[in-house]
């Protein structure tokens, strides 16, 4: 996969400390004319052995720049973040936590994160159980529950994970610092959605997700309940790579209006863009 090292245009460099003291790096990037003084700060989240310069995420940061700021950190234990990764659990949220704190230490107005399989079920949890919330929360292709083995790619990770080829060899030639596993379960992303009501959320996943079924999906929209909003996609593969120009121009316009009159907020208010769901 291609990925750039080139700032996004007029964007700039972005270090973070986290609440641990692990540094990440990353960049800002404004936004463009036509968003108007009062878009909302996206602050994104990039999916396991993802970066914040690969070419599917600067795709979706340029057609969300059109809606208002971007801000994108790598997770520690990828690139250019400092620290070892523990693939979603607490430290990431503290990652995610330490973003969102910084961009309303810059001023941001309204923040909503946008996370992208581990960085959805990172922002489900940071919304659910962080310090710095945001004021909007978009999950698309996230995982419910841990240790899923159920498709052939997650065996494939799980094998990354569990093996020591995996963890000694391939991980390194991915880019990717792991930590230790985790010694306590944290809390699944299932297992907190129902939390992060009032504020606005947004489920999106691809009806050929090849990672996590839509199992997942109807289990997170269950346990968010009927405040939240949820997508189902036809044809979408998975996160960032199944993201097109019109469905990230979808996310950008849901989180314009989920800020434009908060008076509703905890109202039921559950769509299905493209397919109906089973709660």
């Amino acid at each position: 996969m291609r990925s750039r090292s080139t700032l996004p245009s007029g964007g700039a460099r972005l270090r973070v400390r986290t609440a641990d003291g692990v540094q990440l790096s990353g960049f800002t990037a404004p936004a463009r004319p036509e968003a108007g003084a009062a878009g909302p700060t996206f602050v994104l989240a990039h999916g396991f052995a993802g970066s914040v310069d690969a070419e599917p995420f600067r795709r979706l940061v340029g057609w969300l720049r059109a809606f208002g700021d971007v801000r994108a950190v790598d997770f520690r234990g990828h690139g250019r973040s400092a620290g070892a990764s523990t693939v979603g659990g607490d430290p990431e949220v503290l990652d995610l936590d330490a973003a969102v704190r910084a961009a309303r230490e810059a001023g941001a107005g309204r923040v909503v994160t946008v996370g992208f399989s581990m960085g959805g079920g990172v922002a489900l949890r940071q919304a659910a159980l962080g310090a710095h919330r945001p004021d909007a929360v978009v999950s698309v292709s996230a995982v419910s529950r841990w240790y899923v083995r159920d498709t052939p790619p997650m065996r494939r990770v799980h094998w990354l994970l569990e093996t020591t080829p995996g963890r000694r060899l391939v991980a390194p030639l991915l880019g990717l610092r792991l930590g230790a596993p985790w010694a306590e379960l944290p809390l699944a992303p299932a297992r907190v959605a129902a939390a992060i009501a009032p504020v606005p959320l947004l489920l999106v996943h691809g009806d050929r997700d090849e990672y996590f079924p839509l199992e997942h999906f109807r289990s997170l929209a269950q346990a968010a309940g009927p405040a939240a909003t949820v997508w189902v996609e036809p044809g979408m593969g998975h996160a960032e790579n199944g993201v097109t120009a019109p469905l990230a121009g979808r996310i950008g316009r849901w989180a314009v209006a989920a800020g434009a009159d908060t008076s509703d907020r905890g109202v039921p208010t559950v769509t299905a863009h493209s397919a109906t769901i089973d709660r």
